[in-house]
């Protein structure tokens, strides 16, 4: 009786799952027929043998690929899919998957100096014509990083794309000789999420950002030249991008989701489709999918990346965020590049004086504030004769004094757990509060928002791991590592401290350096080949910020800023974009994937 009662569950999940659909996308390789139109109905054809009727099928179609790749996304079940896989002129057959988003000094030190003309003679260009198709979350097309720059001539003549009109985006009015191309893809991510609500979450249906980094990137990789650039004072400069005078071309295939980027396949497969035949000479991308990997030629970035390489034009990756462990970068076909992130070597150094006098000195940072006040913390080196040696992670701005007795947790939350559940309703108004990761454990946003509930003016957050990476939170917070919070711990109590401005400082701090969020290799399916490709600089990146979009992202921030700090292999990605966009310029018959030793 058993084995029938395990047969028939067997048999009936069988069953569910021959129809059961998900987003499928059915690649033929390369458009042979130069008709889109014929080449559509070729798609449809493949998929009605699928379907009980050609109108089934309509409706199944997400989107024909027909362009330069040839190929189609649907709704199919499993026994569809395996029907199309095993038809004469399908080359794969894939499970859409969603993709994540990898969240000015930095030219300098890469000897890019635009403004005094030194570095690379490549530079005379500036990337001039150069046209950049930029995949991300949009753009702010009022941000003066997309502004035309003195002199910009005409749209180049065989540039096929257009700025798409869409929700808060008249082309008429944003769109000029540096920003010539904006379109946005949301089929695919509406099939899969549903109909994007605008009473839960703030988007715009067109290519306007509200996620903040696509203009980020954008400004990063081809951003015109901007004066007198700062964020509350520090770091302040010149910004511009790499190919200042490159067009900036912005397709649309990252969608808010819960102050996240995601991007569905389909659409990002599409995006590559229309940016070929657009006529980009670069494609920046900076997003992807950690391990496990698939093989080549079942991702939408392997499929678009390869025809792109056809067609000579260069495809750069972002190798992912999952660092230091062995093996987990992504985007790591042999046809594109991928990009690891690294240091520059501006800090921002602050002094934290203890109640005897003694200091130790942090420096990077990640921003923050606490209502409209900013701060600034980061990780601290030896400097001068000091009572401890602290090696401490910080954030924040500090662009006043923060003063306040250190306290242990267990003086205001149950058991020393720094989470709101556990406050004792005791307050810590005045304290700067001493939180274990290990007690609980809790997070350190746990621990900023119970810091914030308890009134401390500020928390210093133990953890296993310290990792120097700029973030944006609403509360300050400092990170240092077990051995040093057990230091802090064995102070007399109270022990008074103080944290001080801080400011901009060069050459302080060993770089380039790989950082540690940054994905490393080998290749989990493909190990012979070298992945990442190279590093640029992606920690502490100052670039365009859209100003209806808090910093942090958090909606409790009232923060407006034109210009912020950002961390990623996403930011290390744009730089790369830039200098091939400049090589472009100056080299037009150079091929950057096929030879170190171009002719």
């Amino acid at each position: 009786m058993a084995v029938t009662f395990r047969s028939f569950w067997a048999v009936s999940l069988s069953f569910l799952l021959h129809f059961i659909c998900s987003v499928y996308i059915v690649y033929l390789g390369a458009v042979h027929n130069h008709d889109p139109v014929l080449t559509s109905e070729h798609h449809l054809q493949l998929l009605t043998s699928v379907y009980q009727s050609e109108e089934e099928a309509k409706q199944a179609m997400i989107y024909s690929y027909k362009h330069v790749l040839s190929g189609f996304a649907a709704t199919l079940n499993e026994s569809q899919a395996t029907i199309l896989a095993n038809t004469k002129g399908v080359i794969s057959v894939f499970e859409s998957r969603a993709l994540q988003l990898h969240t000015t000094r930095s030219w300098d030190f890469m000897g890019l100096n635009v403004d005094q003309h030194k570095g690379f003679p490549l530079q005379l260009a500036y990337g001039d014509d150069i046209i950049v198709g930029l995949f991300d979350s949009g753009v702010w097309p009022e941000s003066a990083s997309f502004r035309e720059e003195p002199g910009m001539g005409p749209v180049p003549k065989l540039w096929k794309g257009k700025c798409v009109p869409g929700e808060e985006f008249d082309p008429k009015k944003v769109c000029n000789r540096k920003l010539i191309g904006a379109k946005y893809y949301l089929t695919g991510y509406e099939r899969r999420f549903g109909k994007i609500n605008r009473t839960r979450t703030r988007e715009y249906v067109s290519a306007r950002d509200v996620l903040g980094h696509g203009t980020h990137t954008a400004s990063t990789a081809i951003g015109s030249r901007a004066k007198d650039v700062s964020y509350s004072g520090l770091a302040r400069g010149s910004a511009r991008g790499g190919a200042p005078r490159a067009r900036l071309a912005v397709y649309k295939v990252c969608w808010n989701s819960n102050f996240g980027g995601t991007c569905t396949e389909e659409d990002t497969l599409a995006a590559f489709d229309e940016a070929l035949h657009d006529g980009v000479h670069v494609i920046s991308a900076s997003f992807g999918k950690g391990p496990p990997l698939r093989q080549f030629f079942a991702s939408s970035s392997d499929i678009g990346s390869f025809h792109a390489m056809q067609l000579g034009v260069s495809v750069v990756f972002s190798a992912g965020n999952n660092g230091p462990d062995p093996s987990l970068v992504g985007n790591v076909n042999p046809w594109s590049i991928c990009v690891a992130a690294s240091t520059v070597d501006r800090s921002f150094p602050s002094k934290i004086l203890l109640e005897d006098g003694s200091f130790f000195v942090v420096i990077f940072f990640v921003l923050l504030s606490e209502s409209k006040r900013e701060y600034s913390y980061t990780v601290s080196q030896n400097e001068g004769n000091m009572l401890m040696k602290l090696l401490v992670m910080g954030e924040g701005l500090i662009t006043n004094h923060i003063c306040g007795n250190l306290s242990r947790a267990r003086n205001h939350f149950f058991g020393g757990i720094c989470s709101t559940s556990n406050w004792k309703n005791v307050s810590a108004s005045g304290n700067i509060l001493l939180c274990f990761s290990t007690d609980g454990p809790v997070s350190s946003i746990e621990a900023e928002f119970a810091a914030h509930k308890a009134k401390a003016a500020a928390v210093i957050f133990v953890e296993p791991l310290t990792r120097p990476v700029a973030a944006v939170g609403v509360f300050p917070i400092i990170r240092i590592d077990i051995i040093q919070g057990m230091k802090l711990l064995l102070l007399p109590n109270p022990t008074k401290v103080q944290i001080l401005p801080s400011k901009t400082a060069f050459k302080r701090s060993p770089a380039p350096m790989v950082a540690d969020f940054s994905s490393r290799g080998p290749s989990s399916i493909s190990p012979d080949f070298l992945k990442p490709d190279i590093t640029a600089p992606g920690v502490n990146i100052l670039a365009a910020w859209p100003p209806n979009i808090p910093p942090s992202m958090f909606p409790d921030d009232e923060r407006q800023v034109h210009w912020n700090f950002q961390s990623g292999t996403s930011m290390s990605c744009p730089h790369v974009s830039g200098i091939v966009a400049l090589l472009k310029s100056a080299h037009p018959n150079w091929s950057l994937l096929l030879s170190d030793q171009p002719s």
